[in-house]
């Protein structure tokens, strides 16, 4: 087996947080980018599609969100806690890079 896919193995509950934090982060880019999008279109149709398509972006960001926070993963209101979930997250990463 893959080193690589031992050492996520070996994560644990870490898996599921590396998981939704990537989620979290491209959801993040799908509203960005939707939101570009409606301001570089020029035909009504095109931008009520694409407004459509923003706002379920931002529904999935806000899910994911609820759920990282719900787990303990998230902590947009606590910048303390989510220094250390930030640096648990990176020790952990540190290590699978030196097995």
């Amino acid at each position: 087996m893959n080193q690589l896919i031992q050492n996520l193995m070996g994560m644990g509950g870490m898996t599921d947080q590396v998981i939704a934090t990537d989620f979290l982060i491209s959801a993040k880019a799908g509203v960005r980018n939707y939101a570009v999008a409606i301001t570089e279109t020029a035909t009504p149709e095109l931008k009520a599609a694409l407004r459509t398509q923003l706002n379920d972006a931002i529904a999935t960001h806000e899910k994911i969100t609820n759920f990282m926070i719900a787990k303990g993963y998230y902590h947009p209101h606590n910048l303390k806690e989510q220094l250390e979930v930030d640096l648990t997250v990176s020790e952990t990463a540190i290590n699978l890079a030196q097995k």
